[in-house]
């Protein structure tokens, strides 16, 4: 595979400037950081959520930082972590654990921590293990128009 058609077709929707970064093959966000040596604070991890009643949300923080659940705070739902059967489907043209963090154009709200947004440009996965998607903070703003930064870690 390479990249998500759902995510060429965003970035070539929004018309955004972006390389594809190949890497040797891993299986988490940080690890991806590392095989492909950019910086674990650039690499965007997606972490999706649901409120037990069919919403999902995408919470994206730095590779290198985790995400406290009791941060985030969305209408009155209690979220919690979604697990892997589920997010699948969600993500059907992505390989399992090799999430873009695009919540918008999978239809589902997001949050983005500012430690990304204060990046000057960002990296996130291609929807494979082995390819990263490079882009300008700005052009990747653009991709998510909706997403509410606030604090996550």
């Amino acid at each position: 595979m390479s990249m998500a058609t759902t995510v060429q077709r965003s970035l070539e929707g929004a018309r955004c400037k972006f390389d594809l970064v190949s890497h040797p093959h891993s299986a988490t966000s940080l690890e991806s950081a590392r095989v492909a040596s950019v910086p674990a604070e650039r690499m965007a991890k997606p972490v999706i959520l649901d409120d037990r009643h069919g919403r999902f949300l995408m919470a994206v923080v730095p590779a290198s930082r985790h995400l406290d659940l009791s941060r985030v705070q969305v209408g009155q739902a209690d979220w919690q972590l979604s697990n892997e059967a589920t997010v699948a489907g969600l993500f059907s043209d992505c390989e399992v654990g090799a999430l873009p963090a695009l919540g918008e154009p999978y239809g589902m709200p997001m949050l983005i921590d500012p430690q990304l947004t204060r990046q000057q440009d960002i990296y996130l996965e291609a929807g494979d293990h082995e390819n990263l998607v490079h882009l300008e903070m700005e052009q990747y703003l653009r991709l998510v128009p909706h997403a509410e930064v606030c604090e996550l870690c």
